[in-house]
């Protein structure tokens, strides 16, 4: 038998990790850390990331690097944006931490992605394009080496 009051904590506490991951989903570019997310949510840090990562299987961190990844990745293959500007554009503030967080999950590194794919979703519905381009989450991406 289930407490009342607990189930409805519990339905509180999953509204409130909504909105903490629907501002991820809108803020990806601004400066976002997981205390200002908790601080915000009103929850401690700690508390914060696991119940998030309870929620959705990965840390408010990891979901906020894979929203910007992909976003990398619409710009990268558009063409008309170097590397670091798109670094920047999707609120990244280290070229390096961005490099192997893209190669993590996409698996090459974004330079390689801009030359390989620029142009490769021309002509796809953009409903289509978005799902077969999505990042693999959780390093579970192969990284291709040259022969």
């Amino acid at each position: 038998m289930s407490s009342r009051p607990a189930d409805e904590q519990r339905m509180r506490d999953l509204a409130q990790l909504r909105r903490v991951k629907d501002r991820i989903d809108r803020e990806y570019a601004q400066p976002l850390d997981v205390e200002a997310l908790a601080r915000d949510a009103h929850m401690s840090a700690g508390h914060l990331s696991r119940q998030f990562r309870a929620a959705y299987g990965e840390s408010p961190y990891s979901y906020l690097m894979t929203r910007r990844i992909e976003r990398a990745m619409a710009l990268l293959q558009r063409g008309d944006m170097s590397v670091t500007e798109v670094c920047f554009a999707v609120g990244c503030s280290s070229l390096g931490t961005f490099s192997t967080r893209f190669t993590e999950l996409v698996g090459m590194p974004p330079s390689a992605y801009r030359r390989d794919e620029a142009g490769a979703t021309e002509g796809i519905p953009s409903c289509v394009a978005k799902q077969v381009t999505r990042p693999v989450r959780n390093k579970e991406a192969q990284v291709t080496t040259p022969n």
